[in-house]
């Protein structure tokens, strides 16, 4: 059996996204079926609708920030029932049994986690996965969190990519009152990592190039920024952080921060996906500060930032559009001319 759904697929890297129908499987004793109602817009999705990092495949139906109502459950399921808010992020499956797994890491899965799309059910039936940029989402249970009800549902979406990519490193690096904490960089990313290291009671630095980001940034509640292209400013910042959480999404020079770092201090890069950056030992052994890398988070990690999100009421700054304005979106994403993330809005495509 399966479910005919309404979906956007690129079909190749060279073409617009366009209107594609196609099927899902049925709703397994383990799954949930989710009526999408908003799907959030990563960068991701243009670099692999797009090809850029070499392994998609095509059609391809980008989306890994879902949200929507459960409309069906399998008949072993008791962690939803229908009508619940449900979301889904960049993964769909795990092995489940290696030590990443076994200690709810399943996003560094060491047989490698099924992702939401441009991949295929290896832990099931084979066939390939297709994101969010449709109508219609079969889960697993276990790999779907509860949304809480009191956030702006328009807004949630992002959570689940954006989210959970900036709150894990803050909690694994056990960022909370009276830390110093900065973020290099004042997009998608940016913007969700000053929410939540401001709410973790942090003393938060903006790290940007650009002046015209300095009014938005304290609306945020960063409390000092620096512009990182002028040098007193930058030699002033020496020895402060705790933590950076750095999100440049392209390959860039790492050397002007380092030193920022206090003793033992680490910087973490969530923007940059296989690409390099640029460092000097040398201050690195001087401060004992090193430099990390993480990838989103663990279905309990991601259910855990979705209820702090509850808790103090953080949702991304979003701009809603429907689905048949993605390619127009895409090339504003090139320009960064969007405050923070797109959302579509499932409805359009209803």
């Amino acid at each position: 059996m399966t479910i005919q759904v309404k979906g956007y697929a690129a079909f190749a890297p060279d073409k617009p996204l366009s209107a594609f129908d196609f099927e899902r499987r049925d709703c397994g004793d383990n799954d949930i079926e989710i009526d999408i109602l908003y799907c959030g817009v990563c960068h991701s999705d243009l670099h692999q609708a797009r090809n850029d990092w070499h392994f998609s495949t095509y059609p391809m139906v980008p989306g890994h920030e879902i949200v929507g109502r459960v409309v069906k459950v399998g008949k072993n399921v008791t962690k939803f029932k229908i009508g619940d808010l449900a979301g889904i992020g960049c993964m769909v499956d795990s092995c489940g049994h290696c030590e990443p797994c076994q200690h709810d890491l399943e996003n560094y899965c060491e047989n490698g986690n099924t992702q939401t799309y441009n991949d295929t059910h290896k832990y099931g039936t084979g066939e390939p996965t297709y994101g969010g940029y449709s109508t219609r989402y079969v889960v697993k249970d276990a790999f779907a969190c509860h949304v809480p009800e009191n956030l702006d549902i328009k807004a949630v979406a992002p959570l689940l990519c954006a989210g959970i990519t900036t709150y894990s490193p803050l909690r694994h690096w056990k960022v909370g009152k009276g830390m110093k904490v900065a973020v290099i960089g004042l997009g998608g990313l940016g913007h969700m990592a000053i929410k939540f290291a401001v709410a973790m009671g942090a003393e938060v630095s903006l790290f940007t190039r650009s002046p015209n980001k300095f009014d938005d940034a304290k609306k945020l509640g960063v409390h000092h920024i620096v512009l990182s292209t002028d040098d007193a400013q930058m030699q002033a910042a020496k020895n402060q952080f705790e933590v950076i959480i750095d999100t440049v999404p392209y390959a860039h020079d790492l050397r002007p921060y380092i030193p920022t770092l206090s003793l033992d201090g680490t910087i973490v890069l969530v923007g940059l996906f296989g690409g390099e950056v640029e460092a000097n030992t040398a201050s690195m052994f001087l401060g004992r500060r090193s430099i990390a890398g993480s990838c989103i988070g663990g279905i309990a990690e991601t259910q855990e930032m979705l209820d702090f999100c509850g808790e103090h009421n953080i949702v991304p700054d979003v701009e809603m559009i429907d689905m048949q304005y993605i390619n127009e979106a895409y090339e504003r994403m090139l320009k960064s001319d969007v405050k923070y993330r797109f959302v579509i809005d499932m409805q359009s495509l209803k």
